[in-house]
């Protein structure tokens, strides 16, 4: 069983602003977010979607995040 559990989107980008990534620019959904030393990541889900398991996981990988950051 995967230690991630699914989660709103928005949940989700508070934590990734709470670890230091900063919105670089929106285009609609499409929020693309930057973090010093760090490539800058694409996030683009509405607020009130729901993230999945393993797609949480994918962004864990590419942002740092961990589910007690959650």
């Amino acid at each position: 069983m995967s230690e991630w559990r699914s989660t709103k989107a928005k949940r989700v980008l508070s934590a990734l602003l709470r670890l230091g990534w900063i919105i670089k620019r929106q285009t609609g959904s499409h929020r693309v977010l930057s973090r010093s030393d760090w490539p800058d990541v694409v996030f683009a889900f509405h607020d009130k979607e729901e993230i999945g398991p393993r797609m949480l996981a994918r962004l864990a990988k590419v942002t740092g995040l961990r589910p007690e950051d959650l």
